[in-house]
């Protein structure tokens, strides 16, 4: 009889194989991030989104994608430092619908004859608020996943270690 169970054979292929649940949850959220860019910067206001917040917006966006996909190469390699990071970009994007997506949604619309609108309609703003969340929430869960596993994988290291220096 094995001195192994299933659970001790789960543990043990951590150490073969890379984590693409998470890396691959934080990649979705990616394109999610970039359907929420995409419906924005398209959007034609006369003029609202080119001042200066969109560029900062612009240059987070490159920031964001940046990190994500290290943070995704991180986690896939069992780095628990990179699964906390997915999870702080994943408050952050939850953060982000405060930013542009409100503002512009609550703010008059500039163009002549758009009096009675905002720069974001119901229904964009429902778009892109739910392109913000599906990120975040992907990255919160990819972080969360990456932390359960490098830390099972560490502890199981841990023991592995133990053994072999105990003979």
């Amino acid at each position: 009889m094995s001195r192994y169970n299933a659970a001790d054979i789960k543990k043990d292929r951590l150490r073969f194989t890379k984590n693409k649940q998470s890396s691959g949850l934080i990649l979705l959220s990616i394109a999610a991030n970039a359907f929420y860019f995409v419906s924005i910067y398209s959007s034609d206001a006369g003029g609202y989104y080119y001042r200066f917040f969109i560029v900062a917006s612009i240059v987070y966006n490159l920031i964001f994608m940046l990190a994500a996909f290290l943070a995704s190469e991180g986690v896939k390699n069992y780095k628990l430092s990179y699964a906390y990071t997915a999870i702080v970009l994943g408050v952050l994007q939850a953060a982000r619908i405060f930013y542009i997506p409100l503002r512009a949604h609550r703010a008059p619309n500039p163009v002549v004859g758009a009096e009675n609108l905002n720069v974001m309609s119901n229904g964009q703003f429902c778009y892109v608020t739910a392109c913000l969340l599906i990120s975040a929430a992907l990255l919160i869960c990819a972080g969360v996943i990456g932390i359960q596993k490098t830390t099972t994988l560490n502890r199981y290291q841990a023991e592995l270690d133990r053994m072999k220096r105990e003979g």
